[in-house]
């Protein structure tokens, strides 16, 4: 989208701040914020174990201190664990790859997450070892009561409402058959439906100031991935008809954040927790796209949604806000 179209869409442009001005400025910035406001963070793609998921882990703690609280919880958004688990609910990655990697200390929880792809496909019944992991733990950390489910947040007086969705549908998920002759695992065509009518119930329903919808895949993407159309006729009718005003996604592993004309709802990927990045494509409908490992803030009051996507040094990229009337302002 050029500057015309985010003109005609009524955003506001503040010339006097730059983003990129590192994580001092964005640490200050949160310091600085109402003590009403809530504070998230999310990653995606997360679970291969390695230097970079260590290296995003450690600016996230480095950035909790910065701030000099600790958020609310952490959104999961799928892959979660690449390659195999062995051992399930048994297995020593639960504390490699997640009690350690994400400790209580910085993130007391709840550590909401949904399913990807690779939490079905690298391990037969993966996802299910995830549901049965939260269901032996329960409590503030690992949280995944189904494969869909809301919650809002805070817990009492809540201003935000979450609704978090299983994207791996078998259209999404591709072929039935892989190359070794084993079938792609996926929700089931009655999952699928029952999920949507689920959807559409919890949209009527009545909600917090703001409502925010998470899956693993993109419906709009500038990147690797580019557009799920079985995922945008899927969805889109429902978003555009509630005015949903974010959704938030991974399955691309870079940071973006999409504005689409005429569309209520604004679209944020953060899939960049530690697997390969992507390279991505022009920034058509920017207003941000950058192929970097990092991870995303939420800040949330009555008012407004504050977005901040980060890189593992705590660098600030790109941010924004949406007010609750849908109004984004882009500093």
């Amino acid at each position: 989208m050029n500057r015309r179209h985010f003109v005609r869409r009524a955003f506001h442009f503040s010339a006097a701040a730059a983003l990129a001005r590192g994580a001092g400025f964005s640490a200050a910035a949160v310091a600085a914020s109402s003590p009403d406001a809530h504070h998230l963070l999310a990653i995606g793609d997360f679970g291969s174990g390695n230097e970079k998921q260590r290296a995003v882990a450690a600016g996230m703690k480095r950035y909790v201190d910065d701030m000099r609280r600790k958020p609310g919880g952490l959104l999961l958004l799928g892959d979660n664990f690449y390659a195999k688990m062995e051992g399930g609910v048994n297995s020593a990655r639960w504390q490699t790859g997640f009690e350690q990697m994400y400790p209580a200390t910085h993130f007391p929880g709840p550590c909401w997450a949904i399913l990807g792809n690779h939490d079905y496909l690298d391990n037969t019944g993966g996802e299910q070892t995830q549901l049965a992991y939260a269901a032996a733990h329960p409590g503030p950390r690992w949280t995944m009561p189904a494969k869909w489910y809301r919650f809002d947040f805070p817990a009492q007086n809540p201003v935000v409402t979450f609704l978090c969705l299983d994207t791996d549908l078998r259209a999404t998920i591709g072929d039935d058959v892989l190359d070794d002759g084993r079938i792609r695992n996926s929700l089931t065509a009655a999952e699928e439906a029952a999920q949507l009518e689920w959807l559409g119930k919890e949209l009527h329903k009545p909600r917090a100031a703001h409502t925010i919808v998470l899956g693993h895949h993109p419906l709009y993407c500038d990147g690797k991935h580019k557009d799920k159309k079985p995922l945008i006729a899927y969805l889109d009718g429902l978003l555009r008809e509630h005015r949903v005003p974010l959704y938030l996604c991974g399955h691309d592993h870079d940071l973006q954040h999409i504005e689409l004309e005429d569309h209520p709802t604004s679209f944020v990927i953060s899939g960049a927790g530690g697997a390969r990045l992507y390279d991505v494509r022009d920034k058509r409908r920017g207003p941000f796209a950058q192929s970097v490992h990092g991870f995303t803030h939420l800040e949330i009051d009555e008012r407004q949604l504050t977005i901040r996507h980060l890189d593992a040094n705590r660098r600030l990229l790109h941010a924004f806000t949406k007010s609750a009337q849908g109004r984004v302002t882009l500093p």
